[in-house]
């Protein structure tokens, strides 16, 4: 009879930032070992549960016993098993036995080819086996592939050793509501559990499979559901929050609903005092030292009341308030005076002490680097018509809070305090924002940096790091890029593709390298960087919609500058909507195969030599189409430039159809290769409209 299944390890508290993980493992794991003994209905559905104290699973439609099987098993070739007399042999006899079958005569086997040689086969029926038996391979099976961050070894009452992530206590292991015999760390497997450490006392007998998630909540205050959990968290946040904002990023969300097993939410409060530090440091040592929320108004200014989610419910919450109040007090006050320490010496006082920093010993320290940036920055910031000494001075002082007390007690705030410490010493905005804006886009979907300054450090900051971790080795291999060489080459060309910067990608390269050319350690790479970027580029590419064609039409022609290549790839799509786009494209490719083949530099069409009339005519419609195309390509409208293109359909096809490009006569071939050159040439003036020929 199909039944649900419940099998749960209560333990000792669970690593939180393990919790998800080793839930997930631990149900997939059961599930998996079931299916795979085929105890499982075809319609069985698994619920994860994992709470600090507990791993469990229940599987619906979980048979009590796993259904015979027909098993057809080869004996021994033919000729071990009989003898020249056609005899069984005592090899057969030995066999036959040792698989359980010792009174089954020769009439009994099958004969047949195992695809080698002929061989005896027998077909038995095996007996299914029982639910325990299967829950117990897979039970242990389970446990030994958890992820584990780190075993503990512990001892069992009668003195034997266990390993666990941490002391497991009680199994429950129910099929409907009985109780499969299983074993596992030294425990036999019972119905009964333990509710909550503090709000409950006694054991909770589970009575049924389906009852115990309910049974948990009702009698143990647990919710056991990591879901359900987090979602009464996030929904009693908002509730406290009121009017205010509360900011619950998702990871400190997770950790703590794996913190708590029956979550209430209070509110708690600092002194006003403490917000004239800078908002984002409070809001950092709250969330990362002490997993509390933050809340703030509603133009975003942080408030002096924050909340907890606390394990305990009480009538009488003051001591946890309080408590927690006394707990955040240093924190803010250390926040606090690390500011204020800070601001006494300022950041381009702090630009000698980066000689003492080392960046990478092959590229010397942290000050040769802003240096390099600095010179890079100013070179970007002059091509875009940017101020170039502002460019110079954001990328200065760009790294210069990492010598401060408040990034070094949180590296996470680098950048961020750059740009208030910028604004205190009296820098510049543009180059106080630099200091923040330069590491964006840290991440796919940041926000690219806002100013023309931000800019010009932020492009430097990655060229420099992308060519020259590059050019000493150790660019990306697999799946292992250490330094980010990856999410740098994409920010470079997120900023050159959506700012639409005219900046070459050549020459950006180039002038990078150039910033290591005293170095022994450094080898040129310019070329195997391009193609890097450019395979990112297809990528971000992918990502806005376009089809692998359509980029690999822009693409092929090894684009420079990115800054139309979106207009470009737009004009693509559209042609390619086209009803003549694939005899163009199919054209396209045959000109482009035929150029390929030839020897000799394209020269000027004759009109003189052009003796067929399908040449004639194709040469006339390319000659009236030329201006039109010249002005739409030089206005920027690449879809007019291909649409355009439309008209030579039928000229093209029925040149193709009547016209021997490779002639006989020297002068008339070499004509008709000038003229599908110049052909060739129109075409790909905005892509290489080949690729899309199928």
């Amino acid at each position: 009879m199909n039944q649900t299944l419940l099998v749960e390890l209560l333990t000792e508290e669970l690593p939180p930032k393990a919790l998800a993980k080793l839930g997930d493992a631990f149900a997939a794991g059961i599930l998996n070992g079931l299916r795979a003994r085929d105890f499982l209905g075809a319609d069985a559905v698994a619920s994860t549960y994992a709470s600090p104290r507990r791993l469990a699973v229940t599987i619906t439609q979980v048979r009590a016993t796993s259904p015979d099987k027909s098993i057809r098993e080869k004996v021994l070739p033919v000729g071990v098993a009989l003898d020249a007399a056609g005899q069984p042999t005592a090899p057969l006899a030995k066999k036959l036995a040792a698989l359980g079958f010792p009174d089954i005569g020769i009439d009994a086997l099958e004969r047949a080819s195992d695809g080698k040689t002929e061989s005896f086969f027998y077909t038995h029926t095996a007996p299914g086996s029982a639910l325990h038996s299967g829950l117990q391979a897979a039970l242990g099976d389970a446990i030994a592939k958890l992820p584990i961050p780190k075993l503990m070894s512990y001892q069992r009452p009668d003195g034997s050793t266990v390993q666990f992530v941490r002391p497991v206590h009680k199994i429950v292991a129910l099929h409907g509501n009985a109780i499969v015999p299983v074993a596992a760390l030294g425990l036999a497997a019972g119905a009964q559990t333990l509710g909550h450490r503090f709000l409950t006392a006694g054991e909770i007998s589970i009575l049924s499979a389906d009852s115990y998630a309910a049974t948990l909540e009702a009698q143990g205050k647990v919710i056991a559901d990591p879901a359900a959990r987090k979602e009464k968290i996030r929904a009693a946040l908002l509730d406290k929050a009121g009017d205010d904002c509360v900011l619950m990023p998702e990871a400190l969300l997770d950790e703590v609903t794996a913190l708590v097993e029956w979550p209430v939410v209070y509110e708690c409060h600092f002194e006003p005092q403490f917000l004239s530090v800078p908002q984002e440091c409070l809001i950092l040592t709250m969330q990362t030292n002490q997993k509390y929320f933050a809340l703030t108004d509603s133009h975003g200014k942080l408030r002096s009341r924050f909340l907890i989610v606390s394990n305990i419910e009480t009538s009488d919450p003051q001591h946890i308030i309080g408590g927690n109040e006394r707990v955040v007090r240093p924190r803010l006050a250390d926040a606090k005076f690390f500011f204020e320490q800070d601001q006494k010496k300022t950041l381009a006082e702090r630009l000698p002490s980066l000689a003492n920093v080392v960046y990478h010993n092959k590229l010397g320290t942290q000050a040769e680097r802003t240096e390099r940036v600095k010179t890079l920055a100013g070179q970007i910031a002059q091509a875009l018509g940017a101020d170039v000494a502002l460019a110079e001075r954001g990328a200065l002082l760009a790294k210069t809070d990492l010598l401060t007390d408040m990034v070094g007690e949180f590296p996470e705030l680098q950048g961020i305090m750059g740009t208030y410490y910028a604004r205190h010493d009296g820098e510049h905005e543009e180059v106080a924002l630099a200091a923040s804006e330069h590491y964006q886009p840290r991440f796919a979907g940041d926000a690219l940096p806002a100013t023309q300054t931000g800019t010009a450090v932020a492009l430097a900051d990655k060229l420099e790091t992308l060519v020259g971790i590059w050019g000493i080795g150790l660019h990306p291999t697999g799946d292992k890029d250490p330094f980010a060489l990856r999410r740098h080459a994409l920010g470079v060309l997120r900023m050159l593709l959506e700012k639409r910067l005219p900046l070459s990608i050549h020459t950006l390269l180039s002038n990078s390298a150039e910033l290591f050319a005293d170095n022994p350690h450094f080898k040129l790479a310019s070329a195997d960087i391009a193609v890097f970027l450019l395979d990112r580029l297809r990528g971000l590419l992918r990502e806005r919609g376009f089809t692998p064609s359509e980029i690999e039409a822009v693409a092929a022609q090894n684009p420079d500058i990115l800054d139309n290549i979106i207009e470009r790839l737009e004009a693509v799509h559209a042609f390619a909507a086209l009803p003549q786009a694939a005899s163009l494209a199919a054209a396209n490719k045959r000109i482009t195969n035929i150029l390929k083949k030839i020897d000799i530099t394209p020269g000027q069409v004759r009109h003189d030599l052009l003796c067929e009339a399908a040449e004639q005519a194709l040469y006339a419609a390319m000659t009236a189409l030329q201006p039109q195309v010249e002005r739409a390509f030089a206005a920027g409208d690449f879809t007019l430039t291909l649409t355009l293109l439309a008209a030579l359909r039928d000229d093209v096809d029925a040149f193709f159809n009547t016209v021997m490009v490779m002639a006989d006569d020297l002068q008339l071939r070499n004509n008709r290769i000038a003229l599908l050159a110049a052909l060739h040439t129109m075409m790909n003036r905005v892509a290489d409209i080949s690729k899309l020929a199928s």
